[in-house]
């Protein structure tokens, strides 16, 4: 990936100095309230290790956002090729988790324009979508706002979660290239 600045962000590929930070963020239970669990320092370095891989194959994947005022950790932003058994996968997601202290400053909407002109342009994709649980109403805004429409015929139980948890349903925003 190259790095991509927008005018008040970074974003780059994760580097080690980021996992202190990165540990923090996924350690975050109020951050993580939509994931089925926060994340110990040791999963966050092997999640790191699955996204360095994931960019070694597919060429792109999520990556670090900073202050580009300060250098400071915000979280993650990029594309990831979701791969898990759907019938409309593989597709291209972007995705965005952020620290609660960059939480309501546009930082999100920010990266992930920057991260659709990129897929979009750079790497000449059709189509990118984005999902959540549907009980994460800030996320839906944030695709909302950053002008993905809603996919409904899309949406789905996550298999990741067990069959019935409430963080099992899924709902599926899309965006095709301009």
């Amino acid at each position: 990936m190259t790095r991509i600045e927008t005018e008040r962000l970074i974003l780059r590929p994760f580097e080690p100095q980021d996992l202190d930070a990165f540990a923090a963020l996924n350690a975050d239970p109020v951050v993580m309230e939509h994931f089925p669990a926060v994340m110990t320092r040791d999963e966050t370095e092997a999640f790191m290790d699955r996204i360095a891989e994931k960019q070694a194959r597919v060429g792109y994947a999520v990556g670090a956002v900073l202050d580009k005022a300060d250098g400071a950790f915000l979280g993650l932003c990029g594309l990831n090729l979701f791969e898990i058994d759907l019938p409309w996968t593989p597709e291209t997601e972007i995705g965005w988790r952020f620290t609660r202290a960059s939480w309501g400053k546009g930082y999100a909407s920010e990266a992930a324009r920057a991260w659709l002109a990129y897929g979009f342009g750079t790497l000449g994709l059709s189509r990118i979508v984005a999902f959540t649980a549907t009980a994460n109403h800030a996320s839906s805004k944030v695709m909302e706002r950053i002008g993905m429409e809603r996919a409904e015929h899309l949406d789905f139980q996550h298999t990741h979660v067990p069959p019935g948890h409430p963080l099992a349903p899924h709902i599926v925003y899309q965006m095709t290239a301009p």
